[in-house]
């Protein structure tokens, strides 16, 4: 932290972000009045936990103003989502590691995820320069190290690496932009002596790895176990034998999605006269089904067959995910660079003006 932000003295700061949060809590009145209370109820204490945790480290008002900024960006996510109708979660703060927001619906395309992902760091950027504005009309130390803080974390998101923003973007742009992320990422990232952003660096390269050369060798399959009961007591009336727990057979299976694109699995047992469905964890291409385990069990309604079975599955690849009109292309490649460019080059404005360098 630069020594100029230490002085916790300057009042103005503290009007200045006390007048935002009373606005804030005056807004949020009426939010309340719209949303149930358990839906934000885990956003809100999340922030003040990060605020605190932050405020350890610095300064109150510096550790509000940054947990403000994190919302901000990620509020431009969830604005972004919900322009084109897909459902996400609200933001949820994790000290020392940011914010995140869920998808509940996973993009069709990556022209659609592109969009979303631009959303955070285009109102985040719009947020820093309100901050860096109202810290050069105050001269006030504090909203400079806030500004420069903003904006570089907008940048570095801006990075092409999955699963960070520009990681997303690079998808509606050109998938080579993720060989520029694994060299020159790493190099940002061992400048900067991140552990959390090496992390994500890793865990990229690894599934980079396996998406692009561990995949194209070996035929991967999963296997997820699923569990169906089966009352024994109709079955006994019918003069079914019941089988023991040695028994072991694949089911004949069908699988289909429903329109929120959620892949069941329905499992016959003709020799029992029985059909089950389960949900899957994912889009995939199901190879077999086959039961793994019988066990009887007594519930309230009787008698019943406890039965697991092992869905083997190889994951469904979309080959036009990244199928993306030329024009689009250029539109989010150029708005990509132009927003880099702009952030880099108020990073240097803010340290040129507030003499601020973290």
């Amino acid at each position: 932290m630069p020594q100029n932000e230490q002085k916790k003295n300057s009042s103005t700061p503290w009007k200045w972000l006390g007048g935002g949060a009373a606005m804030l809590l005056f807004k949020g009145k009426a939010i309340l009045s719209l949303l149930k209370i358990g839906k934000i109820a885990g956003p809100l204490i999340s922030m003040m936990i990060s605020i605190w945790a932050y405020a350890l480290i610095y300064p109150w008002g510096f550790a509000v103003g940054f947990v403000l900024l994190l919302l901000v960006h990620e509020l431009g996510h969830v604005i972004a989502a919900k322009r084109i109708g897909l459902p996400v979660s609200a933001p949820l703060f994790i000290p020392f590691l940011g914010a995140l927001i869920t998808m509940k619906k996973q993009p069709l395309d990556a022209q659609t995820e592109a969009y979303i992902a631009f959303g955070g760091p285009i109102l985040g950027t719009i947020g820093a320069t309100a901050v860096f504005g109202a810290a050069y009309y105050m001269d006030s130390p504090l909203l400079y190290s806030l500004a420069y803080i903003g904006f570089l974390l907008n940048l570095i998101n801006l990075l092409p690496i999955h699963p960070l923003d520009g990681g997303r973007i690079a998808t509606a742009v050109t998938r080579w932009l993720w060989l520029v992320g694994l060299v020159g990422g790493l190099a940002i990232i061992i400048y900067m002596g991140s552990i959390l952003f090496f992390i994500i660096w890793a865990l990229f390269a690894y599934d980079l790895y396996n998406k692009y050369v561990k995949r194209r060798t070996n035929h991967r399959l999963y296997v997820v176990t699923k569990g169906f009961l089966i009352p024994v007591e109709p079955l006994r009336d019918a003069g079914y034998m019941i089988p023991g727990p040695e028994h072991r057979r694949d089911l004949p299976f069908t699988t289909y999605s429903d329109l929120d694109r959620q892949q069941y699995v329905g499992v016959r047992w003709d020799q029992l006269n029985y059909i089950g469905r389960a949900t899957l964890p994912q889009q995939c291409i199901i190879e077999k089904v086959r039961i793994s385990q019988l066990e009887p069990v007594t519930l309230e309604n009787g008698l019943h067959l406890k039965m697991n079975c092992d869905i083997s599955y190889s994951v469904y690849e979309n080959d036009k995910y990244y199928d993306v009109p030329a024009s689009s292309r250029w539109k989010y490649g150029i708005a990509y660079f132009v927003l880099a460019g702009f952030l880099a080059g108020m990073m240097y404005m803010v340290h040129a003006v507030g003499n601020v360098n973290l």
